[in-house]
């Protein structure tokens, strides 16, 4: 079950819930899901009871137990808990991880760019992609920081991240071997929640959000990848674990070429 399958079973929960009058609100027109950012809190996590109290004038709590009944029926799902206030905590049956990346893969579509228009002056200043990034930089970032290659430099850590992953990909080719979605055995919770996050908030179209989220997926990823070997070591021979992890490393460069092409930012295979 991928994110966009678990946010419409969500949904078809909500209606099933109201039309059987167990509920009395609006159904909304969408439910997000996203990865949790702490181990040991299932698979996705939605907060759509809360949303549902305020209308209802019933607590979270209660909503959430409604529809924690109906959601723990459903083909796919092996769990549901509710967390405080009334997050509803969602296990999956099978490898949920592995839909995170396969939707990436399969589904990212390259975004069309961001009306973002540095000055002339900045622009020869700093080159296109600096100046771009600096309009969507924090106040009080040094922008001479974003000509530097160094960890300091969001920007650079960024476009590292997916020159990275490119290389990895190019590496595992020279072993014989190439990404298949699986278990990567220690798949970063931060980082999955990161990928599932793209779609979500490549859709507010905020330059800045994005800006953000592409540093949160970098520093996930570079912080996996260092503790979490993608390719064999010495004479080990390429396993699935390798395969798997080569395939979350793909789709993070996927979702960081998308979001620096939507900024109108170069992404480097090679840096």
């Amino acid at each position: 079950m991928t994110p966009a399958d678990l946010s419409r079973t969500v949904l078809h929960t909500v209606r099933s819930a109201v039309e059987a009058d167990e509920l009395c609100a609006g159904v909304p027109a969408r439910v997000s899901v996203r990865v949790p950012p702490r181990p040991g809190c299932g698979d996705y996590a939605t907060n759509v009871a809360l949303r549902l109290a305020k209308e209802s004038g019933r607590p979270a709590r209660e909503v959430a137990e409604v529809l924690r009944r109906r959601l723990a029926a459903q083909p796919g799902i092996a769990r549901v808990d509710i967390a405080e206030p009334g997050f509803l905590n969602i296990t999956l049956e099978g490898d949920a991880g592995g839909d995170v990346v396969r939707e990436v893969l399969e589904g990212t579509v390259a975004g069309e760019p961001l009306p973002l228009r540095p000055p002339a002056d900045l622009v020869d200043r700093l080159g296109s992609d600096a100046a771009r990034w600096s309009l969507v930089s924090p106040p009080g970032l040094d922008r001479d920081l974003l000509l530097v290659q160094r960890e300091a430099n969001p920007l650079f850590r960024v476009r590292y991240a997916h020159a990275r992953s490119r290389a990895l990909l190019r590496n595992a080719a020279d072993l014989g071997f190439g990404p298949e979605v699986g278990d990567p055995e220690g798949g970063d919770s931060g980082l999955l929640a990161a990928l599932s996050d793209h779609a979500r908030i490549t859709g507010t179209r905020d330059p800045e959000r994005l800006a953000r989220h592409l540093e949160r997926t970098a520093d996930a990823f570079l912080r996996w990848q260092a503790d979490c070997p993608v390719l064999p070591r010495g004479d080990e021979k390429p396993l699935a674990v390798h395969r798997a992890r080569l395939a979350l490393a793909a789709a993070t460069g996927t979702v960081l070429a998308d979001g620096l092409h939507q900024l109108g930012i170069t992404a480097p295979a090679h840096l």
